[in-house]
């Protein structure tokens, strides 16, 4: 009970430390959020609180580097996330821009590319950091021909197959935006339900080993009578 009680205790707390940190999280997010947009152009600021912020950029878009993520899915049907590198003005500076999604059947041809504008455009959007997924079913693609088709992004992978140094992020486009694809982002938040819900488990079962010692500390075995 001594190493039982205070180990539950502890894993309780522990997990309502993390309730509080997707809090926190969450605050930091919607802070970031109501923050006037941040221009791409120019000197950047060297830090790390671009995740989740919006941003406006000027530039042309890179269209022969422009790579499709298959099988996402839309309303129940599957397509493609169109990325496209964007070469900012003023600074020179490459950042890839996610355009939104294509219906498969639109770029049903091998060599199918997405129509991307030729003339300076402005983008806005939120930035976002992406990842590879947790379980990896498949390698990005390099060969073949036409416009690649990955199964998931990554911004080295991306670097090394383009051979551009491009920014530490992925722009997320604003569904207000013109010549664009669908564009229906999902709004990010960390639920802290979880980690309540274990606390309260650990701490259930700090109390049972409790009630359990009691009830074996309070328990005298009868001894055995003398016979005569």
């Amino acid at each position: 009970m001594v190493i039982l009680i205070p180990l539950f205790v502890y894993l309780g707390l522990w997990q309502l430390d993390r309730a509080a940190q997707k809090r926190q999280l969450n605050a930091s997010l919607e802070s970031r959020r109501k923050l006037p947009a941040l221009s791409l152009n120019g000197s950047l600021p060297n830090d790390d609180t671009w995740e989740f912020r919006k941003v406006v950029a000027h530039g042309h878009f890179l269209a022969d580097r422009t790579v499709l993520i298959e099988n996402r899915k839309y309303q129940g049907k599957t397509g493609f996330h169109v990325i496209t590198p964007l070469k900012l003005d003023d600074n020179g500076k490459i950042v890839l821009v996610n355009r939104g999604w294509i219906p498969r059947e639109q770029l049903a041809a091998v060599d199918a590319v997405p129509p991307t504008p030729d003339a300076e455009v402005t983008v806005h959007g939120v930035v976002t950091l992406p990842k590879a997924p947790a379980i990896v079913l498949g390698q990005p693609d390099d060969k073949g021909e036409g416009t690649p088709h990955w199964p998931y992004l990554t911004l080295d992978h991306f670097s090394a197959w383009s051979g551009l140094r491009i920014l530490p992020m992925e722009i997320l486009q604003s569904p207000d935006d013109a010549d664009g694809f669908v564009r229906q982002w999902p709004q990010p938040r960390f639920s802290d339900t979880m980690h309540i819900g274990y606390a309260i488990q650990w701490f259930a079962f700090a109390l049972i080993a409790l009630l359990v010692w009691f009830r074996l500390s309070l328990h005298k075995p009868k001894e055995d009578g003398a016979t005569a």
